[in-house]
């Protein structure tokens, strides 16, 4: 069975003076504050499309990671993923024009290249990954504590 996720916005006025709120149905995600200076200059305690797309990100590539770890038989002790999205103007619009991740992670008895080599196979295979391909590069850097 297709496992479905909901999550609502609401907006109020035009683009560059209105804002709005989004969350998430489930009662996990709490209802934030969103507005296009939050995604073109400072967040101001709000947040954007793209730090929602970087947050899905990174847990989604700890999840991948952590299985093909455990498929080398290598399990995490911890891992710390950061992604950031990056959102720029493309000629007369705005884009998702980049997603770099960053992974530190605890997994004792690998090596370095091999901590790599699973890292960037998270990376290609991750569900969010997927999403993202053909439309954003992604980059991944790993390194162990």
């Amino acid at each position: 069975m297709a496992a479905k996720r909901t999550a609502q916005a609401v907006w109020e006025n035009d683009l560059l003076h209105g804002h709005g709120s989004v969350k998430g149905t489930s009662g996990a995600l709490p209802e934030m504050g969103v507005s296009w200076s939050a995604r073109t200059e400072a967040s101001g305690g709000k947040t954007s499309p793209e730090e929602l797309l970087a947050a899905a990100h990174a847990a989604c590539f700890s999840m991948a990671l952590s299985a093909g770890l455990g498929r080398m038989q290598k399990p995490p002790t911890k891992l710390t993923v950061s992604a950031t999205a990056t959102f720029d103007k493309v000629g007369d619009g705005w884009k998702v024009t980049g997603m770099e991740i960053s992974v530190v992670g605890k997994v004792p008895g690998i090596s370095g290249p091999e901590f790599e080599t699973a890292a960037k196979g998270a990376g290609e295979g991750c569900p969010i990954s997927g999403a993202l391909k053909g439309n954003v590069p992604v980059t991944v850097h790993a390194r162990l504590e």
